[in-house]
């Protein structure tokens, strides 16, 4: 699904170039469940909004599914995110002015999916998500597990083939963390490919791969079989 090859990427500005990935290789098939972990201003989150196509490599390639997306207008990669690739925020990043089931079906909306089927395809996701009883509900309403649960509810309507997250547990307590772990097992089980970026030892070890990343370089991986 994704191949990356001698992938960097260097942030200018008229006095200072930092370096936040250098040649960068990696491989992911289908179906997989990956963590990728390292301290803080390794470069995990750089990694992951190329990969989403939120951002560009300076240097290397990067081909999904096949396709070189290296050098891809803005234009292009908006078209192919929509659909493909779904995205959960640590933050959430939930629109405060809409409701729950509005929140789920906006990447629905983007898509011109007509409306009866947005509400059978967002009525489906929230019951599989145990948040169908707050569907009318807005954001403020919810605690910060639901909160979570409706942006996961939100990165998989569209059916994507790959779904990436970014520290989805970090503002969560272990409870409502390990429900978060529990869905994202649950999605990967019914065929989603998933790239988690992680603090947690506890939660990558629910992963079937661990890529650790330090100043901006691969430098260990760990395959092993999920829980």
């Amino acid at each position: 699904m994704i191949t990356i090859n001698d992938l960097s990427k260097t942030f200018r500005t008229e006095e200072v170039e930092t370096t936040a990935l250098s040649r960068v290789n990696l491989t992911v098939d289908r179906g997989e469940l990956i963590a990728i972990m390292g301290p803080s201003g390794c470069g995990k989150s750089t990694l992951l909004n190329i990969l989403g196509l939120l951002d560009h490599a300076t240097g290397g390639a990067y081909l999904f599914e096949g396709k070189d997306v290296t050098h891809l207008s803005e234009r292009k990669r908006t078209r192919l995110r929509r659909g493909n690739i779904g995205f959960i925020f640590q933050s959430f990043n939930l629109i405060d002015e809409l409701t729950v089931q509005q929140n789920i079906e906006l990447p629905l909306v983007y898509m011109k999916i007509r409306p009866a089927e947005r509400t059978i395809r967002s009525r489906e996701i929230m019951e599989m998500l145990d948040i169908g009883h707050r569907s009318n509900h807005y954001p403020r309403q919810l605690s910060g597990g639901q909160q979570q649960r409706v942006a996961i509810a939100r990165a998989v309507i569209s059916n994507p083939s790959l779904i990436l997250a970014d520290e989805p547990t970090g503002n969560l307590d272990s409870k409502n963390g390990e429900e978060v772990m529990k869905y994202l097992n649950r999605l990967n089980k019914a065929g989603s490919t998933i790239i988690m970026v992680t603090h947690s030892e506890e939660q990558a070890l629910l992963t079937n791969r661990i890529v650790q990343l330090f100043d901006g370089h691969r430098v260990t991986e760990n395959i092993r079989q999920a829980v």
